[in-house]
């Protein structure tokens, strides 16, 4: 296997390695509650740290990925991975939990961070746009995977920390593969200076997309990290919804170019709003096997949401360059991250409500999970009004025009 190949499927397997951390924990979060007692205000907080950490080592591994080079931000990753997954089995409680998912959340940022200059660095042309589509294609994928294999291990009655164990296994992997190799030199540093980013960044567009991308990443991540909780008890497999959703998005990525080419980054993304909002508002309302038709809807709204976000900011705010996509991707991971210990405090007082009504054990759970899911539908709800309006007002500016700063 050539160097170039070896850097490729590396940076493949530290993706997978984020996917796993995000499918597995989420899997785990009922054992996690039992285990320490945990409240599902204290679950928020836990599942918050895997989103602060992202942006925060995202937003500073681009800004200084020419200075320090993808090898250093990729060797953080590893010690960032490694330290987080031991310390979730080691913790002891709440506040060992809070540092080692900060640890995760860091580790998966410095691989955004550092894995997709890279191949561009490596590769041009064609080649370049097939296998960056492949590459992303692995954090819905390794979902689907992480989620399969919570499923079994928890049905074998196996704990959650061997499930977090099989965590380190695509982390070891990536840490063999990059060993020794020989890092790209990067290609584009006399690309858009930072100052010139920083203008395109102050205009009204760039602004009104990084507001609507706080609303598209809870949107997707929401009812994804939650639910473990939220569906336990509806009469559907929690983690067989889970691995629906993804392995969806993963197709859906796939075929995503032709769909964006017939319907514009802005078409798709209002198509993508009003799905969603359809997807949560059937979770909130039914059970059992249309559990799973909701999912289906639920996955055609939310996987075109992150990379036409991202997408619209490259090709209509194109001054904005690498770092404005790394600061609307980290807005949205920081939104998630404030916006989770509200959802868990949404859990806890649907559940002192319901128990005020009479209601018990998973009759309960039910009504305290889809009251939750109701009170999400406000975020894809706003949406199509934001992307509505981004519709018209695109479709009224010549292309050129579109996100140019004042001068």
């Amino acid at each position: 296997m050539n160097n170039k190949l070896r850097l490729f499927y590396g940076s493949c397997f530290a993706l997978i390695t984020t996917a796993f951390s995000f499918s597995i924990r989420a899997g785990i979060l009922p054992q996690l509650a039992e285990t320490f007692q945990l409240s599902a205000t204290q679950l928020g907080f836990i599942n918050s740290m895997w989103f602060l950490g992202f942006p925060i080592s995202m937003v500073i591994g681009g800004l200084f990925y020419y200075q320090i080079g993808p090898k250093r931000i990729m060797i953080f990753a590893f010690f960032a991975h490694t330290l987080g997954i031991l310390l979730t089995i080691y913790s002891g409680g709440y506040t060992g939990l809070l540092i080692s998912t900060l640890l995760l959340g860091l580790g998966n940022g410095c691989t955004e961070a550092a894995c997709n200059p890279m191949i561009a660095d490596s590769y041009s042309g064609k080649q370049m746009n097939t296998l960056l589509n492949r590459f992303h294609m692995w954090f819905p994928g390794g979902i689907v995977i992480g989620s399969l294999v919570s499923l079994g291990m928890t049905h074998l009655k196996l704990g959650w920390e061997a499930q977090i164990w099989i965590i380190l296994l695509p982390t070891l992997v990536y840490a063999f593969l990059f060993y020794k190799q020989e890092f790209p030199k990067p290609q584009h540093q006399e690309s858009v200076s930072v100052v010139e980013n920083l203008k395109a960044m102050a205009t009204p567009l760039f602004i009104f997309i990084a507001l609507c991308m706080t609303l598209t990443a809870i949107s997707e991540f929401g009812p994804q990290q939650w639910t473990g909780i939220i569906m336990a008890a509806s009469g559907a497999e929690p983690m067989v919804i889970l691995a629906l959703v993804t392995g969806l998005m993963a197709v859906g990525r796939y075929f995503g170019g032709s769909i964006v080419g017939k319907f514009d980054q802005t078409g798709v993304l209002l198509g993508s709003a009003v799905f969603a909002t359809i997807g949560i508002y059937l979770f909130s309302t039914q059970t059992g096997g249309m559990a799973y038709v909701a999912a289906i809807f639920f996955a055609i709204g939310v996987c075109y949401f992150w990379p036409n976000m991202i997408g619209f900011v490259a090709e209509k705010i194109p001054k904005s360059g690498a770092l404005g996509m790394s600061i609307v991707g980290a807005m949205g991971m920081f939104s998630t991250s404030m916006w989770n210990p509200v959802i868990g405090r949404w859990i806890d007082e649907s559940r002192v409500t319901a128990a005020a009504n009479g209601l018990t054990g998973a009759d309960l759970e039910l009504a305290a999970g889809q009251e939750t899911m109701k009170l999400m539908i406000i975020f894809p709800g706003v949406l199509i009004v934001l992307f509505a309006l981004l519709w018209f007002w695109v479709k009224r500016k010549p292309a050129q025009a579109v996100g140019q700063p004042a001068h």
